[in-house]
C-alpha cells in the first residue's frame, strides 16, 4: 500500500499562501516573504506511519516551491493508493479544484484534513462526492488505523475522529480522544526541503528547524482556529523534557544551527522552563532557540535562566495595546505584566517579535493608535499586524455572525492579510485594512529612523534633535528613549537587585 501525504501549491494572483503548519492560513505579504512553516501534521503522520511499516512519501509543495504542473507530473509518479491533502479555510476553493483534476486523472482514495470546520459535516462530502475520507482535528493515529484497515481490507466505518462514505452512506463518527505526544516519533524530515522552513524571529542563526516541545493551548482566545477546530477545546499536553532536548541535540548533529519552538503557548509552567533550561546546559548543547509564547507568563529569574541556556529570541502574541480589547478576545492576557517582561526580555539581549490584531470586538481608531504608540515605545526587534479574521468554528466566527459584522461568506477572503472579511461597531472593512498599512508605515519610519542616527552617540543624537524639533520635544524623546531602553524599570525597582545579563 503507497501513501501520498501533501501540502499542495497555493499562488493566487502572484501571492504564494502558507498553509500546513500555519496557525494562520493566507497569501503573504512581502514583510513576509522568507516565513515558511513546517507541516507537523504531515510530518507527525508520515514518520508514525513509517514506524508501521507503511511506504509513505510526503511533499510540501509550498515549501519546495514547485509549479501546479511538477506536483500533479509527481503525484501520477508515484501512484498512491491513498492520498492525504491538507486543507484550509482561505484555501479550500482552490484546493479542491486541484485534487479534483487530480482524482480524474489516476484512481486513489483522497482523504482530507485541516484546520477547516467545514469539512467535518455529512453535507460536505455529499457535496464532494470525489471526496472519499475526511479527518477531524488531530489525525495522526486516526489516519493509521484507517490504513491498517484499508491494508486488511477490514470495516472502518467507525474508525474514531473519521468521516467516511461507504457506498452511499456517509459516516460520521465521534472526534478521537486526544492522543499521548509522547507516544509520537520525532517528525519525518526525509525527502524534506529542510532548509526551506523559515520561522525564526530575530535573525536566530540558520539554518533553522522548528520543533514542539508541547501541543495545544489552555487559554481559550475566541479567534483562535486550532483549540476547538484542531484539538476540540481543552487541550494542553507536553513532552517529557528530556525527549525535547534529545531531538534538539539530534537536529543539531543534523546540521541546524537554531531551533524554534513552534508551540501553541511554548512557557507555561515555570517549573517546566527552568527544567527545560538546566537540561540544555547540562548537555552543554551551545545552540541558540527561539519559541512563541505569552509575554505574561515569563518572570526574571526564568528568562535568566533560558537566556543562560541560549535563548536568543521569542515571539510573544499580543493582540491588542489595550486591556479591554485583550479582554474581549478573552486572551487573559494581563497586559501590564506583558509590558514589564518585554522590557524585561530586551534587557536580557533577548530579541522580541510582538504580533498583533485589528478588528477584535470594540477595535476604534483610538484604540487603534493607542496600539501602534505601544509598539513604537516597546520597539521590538520586529512586529506583525494583521486584520482579525474570524474564521468558521471559532467563538469570534459565531458572536461576529450573529452580530452581522461579517461582511464577507467567501472563504478565499478569509486570509487576514489582503483584505477585511469584518467590521467593527465603529470601523468598516476599508478602515481596518487602513489600520494596518498606517501601523505598518508608522514602524517603518520609526526603524529607518532609528537606522538613520544608530551611528550617533547619544550626546550628538540629542543635539540633533534638539536643532531639529526643539527642547520640549526632545525632552520627551530622551524620557521615552529611557524607558524603552528599560531604566524605568530600574528605577521603579532600584532597591532590588538588578537584571544579570549572562555572557
Amino acid at each position: 500500500m503507497k501513501i501520498l501525504l501533501v501540502n499542495p501549491p497555493w499562488v493566487v494572483g502572484g501571492k504564494q499562501g502558507v498553509r500546513a503548519g500555519s496557525r494562520w492560513p493566507h497569501l503573504k505579504i512581502p514583510e513576509e516573504e522568507r516565513y515558511m512553516p513546517f507541516p507537523f501534521f504531515l510530518a507527525y503522520s508520515s514518520s508514525l506511519l513509517k514506524t508501521h511499516n507503511y511506504k509513505v512519501k510526503l511533499i510540501d509543495a509550498i515549501a519546495e516551491d514547485i509549479s501546479y504542473k511538477e506536483f500533479k507530473k509527481r503525484i501520477l509518479k508515484y501512484g498512491p493508493n491513498l492520498l492525504l491533502s491538507e486543507v484550509s479555510t482561505p484555501s479550500l476553493e482552490h484546493d479542491l479544484k486541484l485534487l479534483k483534476e487530480l482524482k480524474k486523472r489516476t484512481k486513489f482514495k483522497l482523504a482530507l484534513a485541516g484546520p477547516d470546520v467545514n469539512l467535518f459535516t455529512e453535507k460536505f462530502l455529499h457535496d464532494n462526492p470525489f471526496v472519499d475520507f475526511v479527518f477531524i482535528g488531530e489525525y495522526e493515529f486516526t489516519l493509521l488505523e484507517l490504513c491498517q484497515a484499508l491494508n486488511k481490507k477490514k470495516e472502518y466505518r467507525n474508525i474514531k475522529g473519521l468521516l467516511c462514505r461507504v457506498g452511499d452512506k456517509i459516516y460520521v463518527n465521534d472526534r478521537r480522544e486526544l492522543p499521548d505526544i509522547n507516544k509520537l516519533p520525532w517528525p519525518d524530515r526525509e525527502n524534506l526541503p529542510i532548509f526551506n522552513y523559515h520561522d525564526c524571529p530575530g535573525g536566530i542563526p540558520e539554518p533553522s528547524a522548528q520543533m514542539h516541545a508541547s501541543r495545544g493551548c489552555p487559554y481559550q482566545c475566541v479567534f483562535c482556529a486550532w483549540p476547538p477546530i484542531m484539538f476540540g477545546g481543552s487541550n494542553y499536553r507536553t513532552r517529557h523534557i528530556k525527549d525535547v532536548v534529545d531531538e534538539m541535540d539530534f537536529l543539531k548533529s543534523k546540521g541546524f544551527k537554531s531551533i524554534y519552538f513552534d508551540d501553541d503557548t511554548f512557557n507555561i509552567g515555570k517549573k517546566r522552563m527552568l527544567e527545560l533550561a538546566k537540561e540544555i546546559l547540562k548537555r552543554d548543547l551551545n545552540l541558540p532557540w527561539a519559541f512563541m509564547g505569552r509575554a505574561d507568563l515569563s518572570d526574571k529569574e526564568t528568562l535568566v535562566a533560558l537566556r543562560k541556556s541560549g535563548l536568543h529570541a521569542v515571539k510573544y502574541g499580543m493582540e491588542s495595546g489595550v486591556q479591554k480589547l485583550v479582554d474581549n478576545a478573552n486572551k487573559r492576557l494581563d497586559l501590564k505584566k506583558a509590558i514589564e517582561n518585554i522590557r524585561i526580555t530586551k534587557q536580557l539581549g533577548i530579541k522580541v517579535h510582538l504580533t498583533f490584531t485589528f478588528g477584535l470586538p470594540e477595535e476604534t481608531k483610538k484604540t487603534i493608535i493607542e496600539t501602534v504608540n505601544l509598539v513604537l515605545d516597546l520597539d521590538p526587534d520586529s512586529v506583525q499586524f494583521s486584520i482579525t479574521t474570524p474564521f468558521p468554528g471559532t467563538k469570534l466566527y459565531d458572536d461576529m455572525k450573529h452580530k452581522g459584522n461579517i461582511v464577507s461568506f467567501n472563504w478565499q477572503d478569509y486570509d487576514g492579510n489582503t483584505k477585511s472579511v469584518i467590521k467593527t461597531n465603529s470601523l468598516s472593512p476599508e478602515e481596518l485594512k487602513k489600520a494596518q498599512e498606517y501601523a505598518y508605515k508608522r514602524w517603518y519610519e520609526q526603524k529607518f529612523l532609528k537606522k538613520r542616527y544608530s551611528k550617533i552617540n547619544p550626546i550628538k543624537l540629542f543635539n540633533v534633535c534638539l536643532k531639529e524639533n526643539g527642547l520640549n520635544y526632545t525632552l520627551k524623546k530622551t524620557i521615552k528613549y529611557l524607558q524603552n531602553k528599560g531604566y524605568s524599570y530600574y528605577f521603579q525597582n532600584s532597591r532590588k537587585s538588578k537584571v544579570v545579563v549572562p555572557k
